[in-house]
């Protein structure tokens, strides 16, 4: 690995880079033309069982923008749809589940996942990837309480009205399931920097439908065994929800090495949250991009701005690239984020 390439790596442990380094979340998707000509039709999970052809869907954003970081294409319900959960990821939905967990009995049927066997093709789409980068691959997985979100609702939800109803009504089947889907977690982290991811993200996208104090009883447990139990991989681990301002400081108690930051929080306010320990990752509106270039970079410049140099942070959006942003934004948006901080207070 070149040593420009180590800028993200470095800046996930809050020292001192000489740019700030950028990656953005669905930077492999469905806003590059180059992405639909390969993807074509049907589900994630089915391209994701082809390591040349989700090695190549990974590489597509960093040749095109010049980001610091690849993300592994893959998906957060990848794990327990390979052990026979029996979810799909509908296009144009998301997850959707045969046959919902709704009883102690479902239990059953999360088994311990066994990455050899059940996902081989993963191990080597990251080794295949590991030999063709220049910069680091994040590998990553879905944080126990979101993946519970979408085994318990069934699809994708708005008010989370099941999940929040079982984590009330049935405590002790919550934390065991919460138990298990860790376990996953853990294994499918595990093998992914075995096979070379130099950094992981935890995806607690819809943490945000919790107060705080639901948050810490209910889910810090879980995320903390996560983040804790592949601890002794030496890899910065990187948490991140949607909506999730008032859970900003559990999170760091969770022991995220960086926290994301949606749009919502200023980054400043969001250190403050925080604490001086882990590093900030955010946190652009991806709406903005939409809007065009110059509004675009008025508000990249904000969030440099709320910063202010300091060590410790990586660009990011505050969300995933929506599909409809043109990608000539994003690549001016990258030059702008490595120009603007080249050399500045933070190297």
């Amino acid at each position: 690995m070149r040593e420009a390439s180590r800028v993200f790596l470095d800046a996930c442990r809050s020292r001192p880079v000489p740019w700030t380094p950028v990656w953005f979340m669905r930077q492999a998707g469905r806003s590059l033309p180059e992405y639909r000509a390969l993807r074509k039709e049907g589900s994630i999970l089915e391209v994701v069982r082809r390591p040349e052809l989700a090695a190549e869907i990974t590489l597509q954003p960093v040749r095109r923008y010049g980001v610091d970081a690849a993300i592994l294409y893959s998906d957060i319900v990848v794990p327990v749809a390979a052990i026979g959960f029996g979810v799909d990821v509908v296009p144009g939905v998301g997850p959707v589940v045969e046959e919902r967990f709704d009883s102690p009995a479902d239990l059953e049927r999360l088994r311990p996942l066994e990455p050899d066997e059940d996902l081989p093709w993963v191990a080597e789409t990251v080794r295949i990837l590991v030999g063709e980068l220049d910069v680091p691959l994040i590998g990553f997985a879905g944080a126990p309480f979101t993946v519970a979100s979408y085994l318990v609702e069934g699809r994708p939800s708005r008010d989370y009205l099941r999940t929040k109803a079982l984590m009330h009504s049935d405590p002790r089947t919550w934390r065991a399931l919460l138990d298990r889907l860790a376990s996953i977690a853990v294994a499918s982290l595990r093998s992914q920097v075995a096979a070379g991811a130099a950094a992981v993200q935890v995806f607690d996208s819809w943490a945000g439908a919790l107060d705080p104090d639901d948050y810490r009883r209910f889910v810090l447990p879980a995320t903390a065994r996560v983040l804790g139990e592949i601890g002794d991989t030496g890899v910065p681990r990187i948490l991140f929800g949607v909506g999730t301002g008032e859970l900003l400081g559990a999170f760091a108690e969770a022991g995220a090495d960086v926290v994301g930051v949606d749009w919502r929080v200023p980054l400043d306010l969001a250190r403050r949250r925080v604490g001086p320990g882990p590093a900030l990752q955010g946190n652009l509106d991806p709406a903005v991009c939409v809007a065009g270039w110059e509004p675009t970079a008025a508000k990249a410049r904000a969030v440099l701005a709320d910063v202010a140099g300091a060590p410790g942070h990586v660009f990011n959006l505050g969300h995933g690239v929506a599909p409809e942003t043109d990608p000539a934004v994003l690549e001016r948006l990258v030059e702008l984020v490595h120009e603007e901080t080249a050399g500045g207070a933070q190297a």
